[in-house]
């Protein structure tokens, strides 16, 4: 396993072969170490920065050699967007199906091209509905639904984002999409004065379009509608209650940085833990299946017992471990190395 030291001014574990990257900073090139980064941080996404935008500034932020995120938001929207860093990475899959929730402000009466205050506004209508029919409309809406994707909006289209199709003017036909809205609650209700609006709670499945639905509930309200606040705030087992900015961040230390690291099996949560003896662990990491009294199970975390650290995932299925995803050797002794250092700290 690799232990190598900590560069001069730094205590985090670098790897046999550093990286480099250049920071354009007040006209200056400044040379930024990268180094091998292993875990989880929350952030909090700031309004206007797309994720890809956010991933970069907190992979500079930490030096980190490889990074990911779990999933698209939207640069208009804001809230919880898990980074994974290293190892980490080997598992952001999983929560890409994962369940969001969000809270929302609908505008009624005013619909626009994006379906949010960004657009052109193309009508607008008075607000003429109850409170009765909000409630009856919200109930339809939960549940099982279609939704026709939006044209701005990151979908492909013969190999060509939608987005980039209505920059050039262009609607193309969309097939209707199903997901579900798993609870659809009404946390503040205006319909008279100037700016009529629902603030929505929306918890839903992956894929679906919050946009789409705001629009949707405004047609079906007879006024039409468009978001004017989006926020993210779980995805998964991830709350907005553990989310750091990019601004706090930037305030840190180095030191503190890493220790706003969450670890790789964060992402693991709902996996039966399985520890394994040396021998045991040494032939799992090399890939070989291990026999043993397993009950069957499609998703499990499997660790070494010392040092207890994560080696990889597994299935088991008629007294068969059989591994799914393995950590290197290399990055499992960066982790331990982490590990050891944010404790220290």
């Amino acid at each position: 396993m690799s232990t190598a030291g900590p560069p001069q001014g730094a205590k985090a574990p670098l790897g046999g072969s550093e990286l480099h990257a250049v920071k354009e900073r007040g006209g200056q090139r400044t040379r930024v170490a990268r180094r091998p980064v292993h875990g989880v941080l929350l952030l909090d996404k700031p309004l206007g920065f797309s994720s890809n935008q956010a991933l970069q500034k907190v992979k500079w932020l930490l030096r980190a050699e490889k990074a990911g995120h779990t999933g698209t938001l939207d640069p208009l929207a804001s809230g919880v967007l898990p980074l994974c860093f290293g190892a980490a990475t080997k598992f952001s899959q999983i929560h890409l199906d994962a369940d969001k929730t969000y809270e929302t402000v609908v505008r009624l009466g005013v619909k626009t091209s994006t379906a949010d205050a960004e657009g052109e506004v193309l009508a607008t209508r008075p607000v003429t509905c109850s409170a009765g029919q909000v409630v009856e409309v919200l109930d339809r809406f939960t549940g099982p639904i279609a939704q026709v994707p939006p044209m701005h909006s990151a979908l492909k289209k013969d190999g060509k984002a939608l987005y980039e199709y209505a920059r050039d003017g262009v609607e193309v036909e969309r097939e209707p999409r199903n997901v579900t809205i798993h609870d659809l609650e009404l946390l503040e209700m205006q319909l008279q004065g100037d700016a009529p609006s629902l603030r929505l709670r929306v918890t839903c499945s992956k894929g679906t379009y919050i946009r789409t639905l705001g629009e949707d509930i405004g047609e079906a309200l007879g006024c039409g509608g468009h978001l004017t606040y989006l926020r993210r705030v779980a995805t998964g087992p991830f709350s907005e209650a553990g989310t750091v900015t990019v601004e706090a961040l930037e305030a840190m230390a180095e030191e503190q940085r890493l220790a706003m690291l969450q670890p790789v099996e964060t992402l693991l949560q709902g996996y039966q833990k399985l520890v394994l003896d040396n021998d045991n662990a040494a032939k799992f990491l090399s890939g070989m299946r291990r026999r043993g009294d397993f009950k069957d199970a499609e998703h499990v975390m499997v660790f070494a017992d010392k040092p207890h650290a994560l080696l990889g995932t597994a299935h088991t299925k008629a007294g068969e471990l059989i591994p799914v995803r393995l950590l290197s050797p290399a990055e499992i002794g960066e982790t331990l190395t982490q590990q050891e250092l944010t404790e220290i700290d």
